[in-house]
């Protein structure tokens, strides 16, 4: 395992999932059910996306070199420019998303439905979703699965786990829109780094 891809991987996709709509519905499902159910069952569906993240990167790998790195440097610079997009709108659209996943978010009677409903509404949620991609372009781009997977899965683990233990804290005193360009700043920096490796 390469520590160093483990890092970098945790520290991406940390920084771009933290702003994320999955942390608000995060934070909302651990108002509803247990907190320690809905990070078992947001755990799981993370695990989930992020095994077919690496799958899907494993395929892509078998790609010429020149053109996963193509597609790595555009999918860094369209995520920069998504994030930096949204980052003005952020803390508006923050209390519409809490309304959005509190109607999702059913009453259950056992840790066991909220684990399954956790899953649920973010497995939803996340399909095709920017960590997912990064994830993808990660494990294509370096050839590394395991490193890639510890790195996404982990970054995903701590991102819900702030949620449902200071998720109402961290939004009333971290403005989602800076969270948003640091995210932007940290895809800038990936693209670079690709366009390096590409020109070296």
């Amino acid at each position: 395992m390469d520590l160093a891809l483990v890092a970098l991987t945790f520290a991406s996709i940390f920084v771009v999932e933290l702003p994320d709509k999955t942390f608000i519905a995060t934070l909302v499902l651990s108002t509803r059910y247990r907190p320690w159910a809905v990070w078992v069952g947001v755990g799981l569906a993370f695990m989930v996306q992020t095994l077919i993240g690496v799958v899907a990167g494993q395929l892509a790998s078998a790609l010429p070199a020149t053109l996963v790195h193509s597609v790595a440097l555009v999918i860094f610079l369209v995520g920069a420019v998504v994030l930096f997009r949204a980052a003005p709108t952020a803390d508006a659209e923050e209390g519409e998303q809490e309304q959005e996943y509190a109607a999702k978010a059913r009453p259950v009677a056992t840790p066991v439905r909220a684990v399954g409903a956790s899953f649920l509404v973010l497995f939803a949620a996340e399909w095709g979703d920017l960590s997912q991609l990064l994830t993808m372009t990660l494990v294509a781009k370096y050839h590394d699965p395991i490193s890639v997977f510890v790195g996404a899965w982990t970054a995903l683990l701590a991102v819900s786990g702030l949620a449902v233990l200071v998720g109402r804290w961290l939004i009333n005193h971290v403005r989602l829109s800076l969270i948003h360009y640091v995210g932007a700043g940290v895809c800038l920096l990936l693209a670079a780094l690709t366009a390096y490796e590409m020109l070296a």
